[in-house]
């Protein structure tokens, strides 16, 4: 495995982990209880590092067919 697709591993991280540690109702995260913003955030954060993996994978660089 290539040292930037490690980065795919961040979003199950802070998926998994964060929800249990961050228990709280309170603060509120754009309306949100604490634990369901903390995902949401999150869900948005996956879609950038993703991005940033194909960006950075050389396989995508070649031209198509």
């Amino acid at each position: 495995m290539k040292p930037f697709q490690w980065l795919a591993v961040v979003p199950f991280i802070g998926l998994l982990i964060g929800p249990i540690v961050h228990n709280r109702l309170h603060p509120f995260i754009l309306g949100m209880p604490f634990p369901l913003g903390w995902i949401t955030v999150w869900i948005v954060l996956t879609a950038l590092i993703m991005a940033i993996v194909y960006a950075l994978d050389p396989a995508n660089k070649g031209d198509a067919p």
